[in-house]
């Protein structure tokens, strides 16, 4: 099973989404495998987002993921960082599509509720960045046989 990242923003904190957000990827059939709440720094956050350093957006960037905690996240399953990304939708609320979070609940490409891995590979990086080993649990739904076929797990 592939592990993946997801912040819930101060965006989503402040508007009190966190469980309807939540929800979301439960009822997909994902495993949450590590959460956590905590404010984030101009540190993790100048390393977190450092392709962005040269755009003019890039301060705003980590000053709107300061405004208040965040919520971290670690969800599992068959391709999960795909899976993420798709319930999430595109990067600017306005574009994105409706039934997605980001379609559903965002109407800005900067205060779009929730950060999730573009990849995999970006997911492997970013819990590391978030993540003490410790903090991320390894157990079994009791629905896992509900959730994917028999050749699938």
């Amino acid at each position: 099973m592939e592990k993946t990242l997801v912040i819930l923003k101060p965006s989503c904190v402040q508007r009190t989404l966190i469980g309807e957000v939540i929800s979301r990827f439960e009822k997909k059939g994902l495993r949450l495998a590590g959460m956590k709440m905590t404010q984030l720094d101009d540190t993790i956050l100048s390393e977190h987002y450092a392709h962005l350093k040269d755009r003019p957006f890039f301060q705003r960037v980590k000053d709107s993921m300061q405004a208040c905690p965040v919520i971290i996240q670690c969800w599992e399953g068959i391709d999960a960082a795909k899976v993420v990304r798709s319930l999430i939708g595109v990067t600017n609320g306005r574009e994105a599509t409706a039934g997605t979070i980001r379609g559903d609940f965002s109407v800005s490409s900067q205060e779009n509720i929730v950060h999730a891995s573009d990849s995999s590979e970006s997911a492997k990086i970013e819990l590391k960045r978030f993540f003490k080993e410790n903090e991320i649990f390894d157990y079994k739904l009791s629905t896992l046989s509900n959730l994917y076929s028999s050749d699938e797990i």
